[in-house]
């Protein structure tokens, strides 16, 4: 009985500690008991690390993004939020080396706004990704209200009433009004079933869902040009009914940073949680 009482005890005074110390936490231990919620396994050479700032800070709030573009530590700063927690890399590289920007002035000017206004940013990337179900994906999935469409065994995939190509591709349209999309495939199509590959998840992941006779069209965020693009485009040449939707890598993924800030507001009850979204990096013209 005082084993399952120490079991229990262990599980609740992360939540507690949060709850009720918001003066005494820091970003280390904040980030160390959100890590547990996730539930997931210790990942080894994970790039979920601070990527600037003190670890011992004292936070005061937190704000939640795809990426810490400047806007989006300056909306920070205003709103007295002091950890910052992005997805994606905040120095233009997937590990955030500074290699070869020591002597970069937008490098320089950016760390020197972190630093001046003692802010802390940290990755939720690889752990995110594995809570159960996938904390982005289900972001995704509130933002394009396919919750009743998407499969019980699969949370990637989602079927429809048969459709064409280009009513689906209005449907997303609505969703993303601002944005403008790269589509492979013909338009007349007609398609069920879907899968969403979000991210740079690589060329192979997006070709391993086509390959699939069950898969009609994937959603995708980004992929060099010369990889799936002429893939899906020689399968169209040979009569295969296939097709592929690129929508950007933030709109594939950026509302699970939505979904990120109701979660953490699960457990830490009195620390101000906000989601700032910074939008597509580009404009269409």
């Amino acid at each position: 009985m005082y084993v399952r009482f120490l079991l229990i005890l262990s599980c609740i005074l992360p939540m507690l500690a949060v709850g009720q110390n918001t003066s005494s936490i820091t970003a280390e231990q904040l980030i160390e008991t959100i890590i547990e919620q996730t539930g997931a396994k210790k990942i080894s050479n994970t790039v979920d690390v601070i990527k600037a700032g003190n670890a011992d800070t004292k936070v005061t709030g937190i704000v939640t993004c795809m990426f810490a573009t400047m806007d989006v530590l300056k909306k920070a700063a205003e709103k007295k939020c002091n950890l910052i927690i992005t997805h994606e890399p905040l120095f233009y590289n997937h590990i955030d080396s500074s290699e070869k920007f020591e002597d970069d002035v937008v490098y320089l000017a950016k760390k020197k706004f972190i630093d001046d206004n003692n802010l802390v940013v940290w990755r939720f990337h690889d752990y995110i990704h594995r809570i159960q179900p996938d904390g982005i994906m289900s972001g995704m999935v509130n933002k394009l209200g396919w919750q009743t469409n998407q499969s019980s065994k699969n949370p990637y995939k989602f079927s429809f009433q048969e459709t064409t190509l280009s009513a689906f591709l209005k449907s997303i349209k609505k969703v993303f009004p601002e944005n403008a999309f790269q589509v492979v495939g013909d338009s007349t199509m007609n398609l069920t079933n879907v899968v969403l590959v979000p991210g740079a998840s690589g060329s192979m992941a997006q070709i391993g869902q086509l390959r699939k006779s069950d898969v009609d069209v994937v959603i995708a965020g980004e992929v060099p040009q010369w990889e799936t693009y002429e893939y899906v485009r020689d399968a169209n040449l040979q009569g295969r009914k296939k097709a592929i939707l690129f929508i950007g890598h933030i709109n594939s993924e950026e509302s699970g940073m939505n979904f990120c800030a109701d979660w953490l507001s699960e457990f830490i009850n009195d620390i101000p949680i906000h989601f700032i979204a910074c939008g597509s990096s580009y404009w269409s013209y």
